[in-house]
C-alpha cells in the first residue's frame, strides 16, 4: 500500500488547486489534442541474475490518443489535466537459469525453477488521467511532470516455457523437461492477477514547431506492479515503464 500514497497525494493537491487557479488567472484554458506510439515494457527494477539474457523484443500496437487541458497559474506555471487511451503491450523472449515459475503441461500444473527459453506477452488497454505541473521554457518548450492514474479495460499476462526444463519444488526436486516445439512447450497465464487499476508518475516535453502543431516526448514509469500485491508466483515485481512520441495540436 505504501506506493499508492505519493501518486494519490499528489492528484489530490492538484485536484484541489485547480478551480482556484482557474477563477484567477487572466489567460485562457490551453487545450491539446494527441496521438502518438509507445515503446516499452513491464520489466523488474534492474535485471534479476536468473534472467540469463533477452532473446528478443518485439513491436507491438503501442497507440495512444487523448487530450490534455492547461490551467495557467502564472506567467510560466500551469496545471495540465488529460484523458489518454492507451495501449501497453509487451511481446518478448527470455532465457533463465533456476526462475521460479508455475506453468501447466499436460493438464498438470507444475510449480518450480525453470531453466530454458521464456516467451512472455502482455496486453493492456486502458484510460490513462494524468495531473501534471507544466512550466515554460520558452514560447514553444514546455516542460511537465506529475502523476497518473489509469484504469484497464483489458488485460492479459501469458506466455510459455519451451526448450528447458523444470525442478519442481526445488533446485533438486524432479525434473520436467519442456520441448522447442509447439505442443512440447508448458504455457502460463496470469492475466487474473493483474490489476485493473495502475498508478505511477509520468515526465515529458511538448515542443511546438510549426504554429499549433508539436511534438511531445514523455516517459511513464509505473510505481504500482502490474499484479496485485499478494501475486508471488513470479518472484519479482514488474512495473510498467513506457516511452511514447506524439504529434499534437493545440486547440485554440
Amino acid at each position: 500500500m505504501m506506493n499508492y500514497k505519493l501518486p494519490i497525494a499528489l492528484c489530490l493537491a492538484l485536484l484541489a488547486a485547480l478551480p482556484v487557479t482557474a477563477q484567477h488567472s487572466q489567460r485562457k484554458i490551453q487545450l491539446k489534442a494527441r496521438a502518438g506510439y509507445s515503446i516499452g515494457a513491464t520489466a523488474p527494477i534492474g535485471i534479476p541474475a536468473t534472467i540469463r539474457s533477452i532473446e528478443s523484443f518485439r513491436l507491438t500496437p503501442n497507440f495512444m490518443v487523448g487530450a490534455d487541458a492547461m490551467y495557467p497559474l502564472s506567467e510560466k506555471f500551469g496545471l495540465q489535466a488529460g484523458l489518454h487511451f492507451e495501449i501497453k503491450d509487451m511481446d518478448g523472449e527470455v532465457t533463465t537459469k533456476g526462475y521460479h515459475m508455475k506453468v501447466k503441461m499436460d493438464e498438470d500444473e507444475l510449480e518450480g525453477l525453470y531453466t530454458g527459453h521464456v516467451r512472455q506477452k502482455v496486453r493492456q488497454r486502458m484510460f490513462t488521467i494524468p495531473l501534471q505541473l507544466t512550466y515554460d521554457l520558452s514560447p514553444k518548450v514546455q516542460l511537465k511532470a506529475g502523476p497518473y492514474l489509469s484504469l484497464l479495460l483489458s488485460k492479459k499476462f501469458y506466455g510459455y516455457a519451451s526448450d528447458g526444463y523444470l525442478r519442481k519444488d526445488t533446485p533438486t526436486g524432479a525434473k520436467v523437461v519442456m520441448g522447442d516445439k509447439e505442443g512440447e512447450w508448458a504455457t502460463y497465464d496470469f492475466s487474473d492477477d493483474m490489476r485493473t487499476c495502475q498508478m505511477g508518475l509520468a515526465v515529458g516535453i511538448d515542443w511546438a514547431f510549426y504554429r499549433q502543431f508539436g511534438l511531445s516526448a514523455d516517459l511513464s514509469w509505473g510505481l504500482t506492479g502490474i499484479h496485485r500485491a499478494d501475486f508471488k508466483t513470479v518472484e519479482q515485481t514488474l512495473y510498467p515503464i513506457y516511452g511514447t512520441i506524439a504529434l499534437f495540436y493545440t486547440i485554440k
